[in-house]
């Protein structure tokens, strides 16, 4: 018999603002322990040196996770110019350098190569799978990798400030998958004069925002409280790009069952895919089939 996960079974979000020098698994550890919960993830990993919003699923949350992966997200980032590093960003090694510096035109003309449907050659230090092996484990080693390019949608990208000669700030929209430092890297490139992410912080992801985050010091002076418990966001938002279908009663445990049953709709197409409700909590996700939802993912009660 396998053996059974102790803590809570508390479900809903905590919005996290992580500090820098923290992976985001050590992050969603210290939550779980914090909030004593039997089960926790996150949606979408930050670097380590990486600040901001960091959406912590709790519980039944954890099967709304692929909705807000897939959400928009949006990045502010300090690039340093002159300066190439073989980790795109401030704790790599420098490995090429450049004096040229250019003016904010050139920079606001370059960034518009990086907006739409964008290919993006991931950073050697990420964790891309190589032959089974992550890509930031072989380039440790000394190994170096023909990465194959992703592709990425760039919602917008704006130049934001310019503190000095030396940098700027760039303001980001991206979907999923996205590297800051391979835009970093791959504007410096294109501008002719290196570049390397020196700061990074995601400001939003999906419905979440780091102006609501809750800090690690937070969430250590109110760990296994009811302070904290006040900060976990019902796991309903995780289901906000979603369309909205309400259950019969009778619907109910048809549903949870994993069966089909009817809902009731407004302005949902055959097919789409929906989250059905009844009396404000979420009873499954599914594909709407004309007044009957298939359900695909169950929220136990």
């Amino acid at each position: 018999m396998g053996r059974r996960r102790k803590g809570r079974d508390i479900s809903g979000w905590l919005v996290v603002d992580k500090p820098a020098g923290m992976t985001s698994t050590t992050v969603v550890n210290k939550v779980r322990w914090a909030l004593d919960a039997k089960k926790a993830g996150h949606a979408g990993t930050l670097d380590p040196e990486a600040t901001g919003v960091l959406a912590v699923a709790l519980g039944e949350a954890t099967k709304t996770v692929p909705f807000i992966t897939e959400a928009l997200k949006a990045y502010t980032f300090t690039v340093r110019l002159g300066q190439a590093t073989n980790t795109d960003d401030a704790e790599g090694e420098v490995i090429a350098t450049s004096d040229l510096r250019p003016d904010d035109e050139a920079i606001k003309a370059a960034l518009g190569a990086f907006v739409g449907d964008i290919m993006q050659v991931p950073p050697q230090f990420s964790a891309v799978k190589v032959d089974g092996e992550r890509a930031y484990k072989k380039a440790r080693d000394g190994e170096e990798m023909e990465l194959a390019a992703r592709p990425l949608w760039v919602e917008e990208l704006l130049l934001v400030d310019r503190p000095d000669e030396d940098h700027v700030v760039l303001e980001m929209t991206c979907g999923k998958g996205g590297y800051v430092r391979s835009i970093a890297r791959d504007l410096g490139k294109a501008l002719g004069c290196y570049a390397h992410v020196k700061s990074l912080r995601r400001i939003w992801s999906g419905p979440f925002q780091a102006t609501e985050g809750v800090t690690l010091a937070q969430i250590e002076a109110m760990a296994r409280t009811p302070a904290l418990d006040a900060y976990v966001q019902p796991l309903e938002i995780g289901l906000a790009d979603l369309p909205e279908v309400r259950c019969l009663a009778e619907s109910v445990a048809k549903l949870r069952n994993g069966n089909p049953a009817a809902v009731i709709a407004t302005d949902v197409e055959f097919g789409e895919e929906v989250w059905a409700s009844y009396e404000g909590k979420a009873i499954a996700v599914g594909t709407y089939r004309g007044g009957e939802l298939q359900p695909s993912r169950v929220f136990v009660a």
